[in-house]
């Protein structure tokens, strides 16, 4: 929206479109009006009209070729925009996958050396306590 709180930024609301359709209505009116206030012979004004028909026909059919050629360009600059976050989609995921992939792996590699430390930690613990049981044990007997 711009300032005035329109969409199109024509000022009027109406778009390209409005003012193609109020130019040719405009054109046929003005014919028209033309042809009925002028003095000539019915075989003059029959010619006028279609002279006149012929010129807004083909104004019509430019202002349809010039908007077609405009929906062609955004659609065709939708759609390369739409390829690019495609792909940056793709290499988004790529990448996500891969962090993933490293987390587990830095995750397994440290649970890996957890569960080893903990059974070297339960292994000296074991021997320690062995040996204070030998230990109490000696003592009982030397006693």
């Amino acid at each position: 929206m711009n300032e005035n709180g329109n969409r199109n930024g024509t000022g009027n609301g109406t778009g390209n479109g409005g003012f193609v359709l109020g130019f040719l209505f405009g054109g046929l009116v003005g014919a028209a009006a033309a042809l009925l206030m002028a003095p000539q012979s019915g075989e003059e004004t029959r010619e006028q009209i279609r002279t006149k028909g012929v010129e807004i026909r083909d104004t019509a059919e430019e202002t349809a070729d010039e908007a077609m050629a405009r929906v062609r360009t955004v659609a065709d600059d939708l759609n390369t925009r739409a390829q690019e976050l495609q792909t940056q989609g793709r290499k988004a995921i790529e990448q996500s996958q891969k962090e993933v992939t490293h987390a587990i792996e830095e995750t397994r590699r440290i649970a890996t050396k957890a569960v080893s430390d903990v059974r070297k930690t339960a292994d000296r613990a074991t021997k320690d306590a062995q040996r204070t049981v030998s230990e109490a044990a000696e003592e009982t007997r030397k006693e």
